[in-house]
């Protein structure tokens, strides 16, 4: 089991049907099939039944700037459960080091603009969400679903934009090698042009998550 929120390159291109963007400014990976059909349906009713307004860290003013609704899934629940089986199959991390899983929810023109998932060192809000459990490491990233138009995700920096598939998940490292934060992880939950795009994000840290 991996500690301090870290998987590895070699660990994840060790499962069949990994792949690793070719850029060396980022470790960033796909894999198609993750989630099967029928536990993403199941994933997709806890969102619809308990999502709420999306939130950001440093509020910067632009009331649009995340317009989406997230759902806090309960780790009790059994989908929730072989959710984070699969998880820890795949990266390694031990599960103390995640954040609990999370649902986003986008309607028609309903988006994430350009961010980083890292807590910005000086932030007004980095203290905050970085004292006990330090920054976030990996982020893994699933599709639970195929959008009729839109809802990309883009990151411009290295060229990359996924586009929404049944299952598949998207995965990287918010960190360079030296242990400081990639802003070549910036990306952009595009704009859903036809249709609704359910995702789950699993965020992990540097230390035991213990809130």
């Amino acid at each position: 089991m991996l500690e301090n929120g870290e998987s590895s390159a070699t660990r994840l291109l060790s499962t069949n049907g990994v792949q690793q963007v070719p850029n060396p400014k980022i470790e960033l990976f796909q894999l198609r099939g993750f989630l099967e059909p029928e536990l993403c349906a199941e994933l997709i009713a806890l969102i619809e039944a308990n999502r709420r307004p999306s939130t950001i860290a440093d509020a910067n003013g632009d009331a649009y700037f995340r317009t989406s609704e997230t759902c806090d899934l309960d780790p009790a629940n059994p989908s929730v459960r072989e959710l984070e089986a699969r998880l820890v199959a795949l990266n390694g991390i031990d599960p103390a080091f995640g954040e609990p899983c999370q649902g986003q929810r986008y309607d028609v023109g309903q988006e994430f603009k350009p961010h980083t998932d890292y807590f910005a060192p000086g932030g007004e809000d980095y203290v905050k969400y970085c004292s006990v459990a330090g920054q976030r490491s990996w982020t893994f990233m699933i599709y639970l679903n195929e959008v009729e138009a839109g809802g990309a995700t883009r990151f411009k920096v290295v060229g990359k934009t996924f586009q929404p598939e049944t299952g598949k998940l998207v995965c990287w490292n918010n960190r360079r090698p030296d242990g400081s934060v990639n802003p070549n992880t910036l990306h952009h939950g595009m704009k859903v042009r036809k249709g609704i795009k359910y995702v789950i994000t699993k965020w992990y840290r540097e230390k035991e998550w213990g809130w």
